[in-house]
């Protein structure tokens, strides 16, 4: 049990419909924005009347802000005002390169690029409260940037499964290798080796969740909405993501902000024994393990849900 208001696993096929889904129709406000190079940033927010506090998420890559419906309405249910986009190249926001399904970003500086401008154009306009971030997956290497870059922004950063290093974890020479194989034979915007265009796959023998009625939630909304849909990645964009966590690695000592990390034990997306690492060396940071847990920690079981959810929601309530 949770001291938090939390949607109920049991009951969410009801509650999604019923409350999560009018909530978004009638309450969340959405817009866009333009961002470097005229690519068109997709954002959705809503202000609580008698906030608490103010969250920024951060989304992991495929992901839009239509897959975080039910994490926005706990967070707003909690006392939350909370301000999300979509990263260029994915969700509802523009797309760079003729195939959209092609996971491709120029540099992850655009990322913290678009990243700030929502805070500007949008986020600092309609709060006056000190946001609190809290990043999944991709999301977490972007939101890692960006504390970096611009410390002063955000009180606190909780990482849900935070992407500091990928599976299956090659040897810098092993990867550099395969990255300058691919750029040989293959244009750096195509897709790296055995990656394809999105396919809504079945519960079973996925990597991300055990909670069949989110997961299936999550495939419905995105089959509603196909212009979400996002299949692999780039070598480009791998090369880049490569440069990006070896950025935040050589950086952790100085990670300027209070962190809480939250590790899926069961992860078979990102490299836990590097996010380990780059952890330990971060300053004012907390690691918290959740055994049993896959990828996507946010859209879990309620057995492991709940106890992330709840730390996220202690980590931000309590006093810096």
């Amino acid at each position: 049990m949770s001291q938090y208001l939390l949607c109920s696993e049991d009951a969410l096929a009801t509650t999604y419909s019923a409350a999560i889904q009018p909530f978004w129709q009638n309450t969340v406000q959405q817009g866009r924005f333009v961002g470097a190079g005229k690519i068109d940033i997709a954002y959705a927010f809503v202000l609580h009347p008698q906030a608490i506090g103010t969250v920024v998420v951060s989304s992991g890559r495929i992901e839009s802000f239509i897959k975080y419906k039910e994490v926005v309405y706990d967070l707003y249910q909690n006392g939350y005002s909370v301000f999300i986009h979509d990263h260029r190249g994915q969700g509802l926001s523009g797309r760079m390169l003729d195939n959209p399904h092609i996971g491709y970003v120029e540099n992850f500086s655009n990322y913290v690029a678009d990243f700030k401008q929502f805070i500007d154009l949008v986020v600092l306009k309609k709060t006056e409260q000190k946001p609190q971030l809290l990043c999944h997956s991709m999301g977490g290497a972007i939101g890692g940037l960006m504390v970096l870059r611009y410390p002063e922004l955000f009180e606190k950063v909780a990482f849900s499964a935070p992407m500091f290093g990928i599976r299956p974890a090659l040897p810098n020479w092993l990867a550099n290798t395969l990255f300058s194989l691919h750029g040989l034979i293959s244009n750096k915007n195509a897709y790296f080796f055995g990656q394809e265009d999105y396919e809504s796959q079945g519960f079973v023998g996925n990597d991300l969740t055990q909670s069949e009625v989110r997961y299936h939630i999550f495939r419905q909304e995105y089959q509603e909405s196909p212009q979400v849909q996002l299949g692999g990645v780039s070598g480009h964009w791998l090369s880049m993501a490569a440069q990006a966590m070896d950025q935040i690695e050589k950086n952790a000592a100085h990670f300027p902000i209070p962190a809480l990390v939250i590790q899926a034990g069961a992860d078979q997306i990102v490299d836990n024994k590097r996010q380990s690492r780059v952890a330990a060396c971060m300053a004012q940071t907390k690691l918290m393990v959740i055994d049993g847990s896959r990828h996507e920690l946010l859209e879990e079981q309620d057995s492991y849900r709940v106890p992330c959810l709840t730390a996220i929601l202690d980590f931000f309530k309590a006093s810096s």
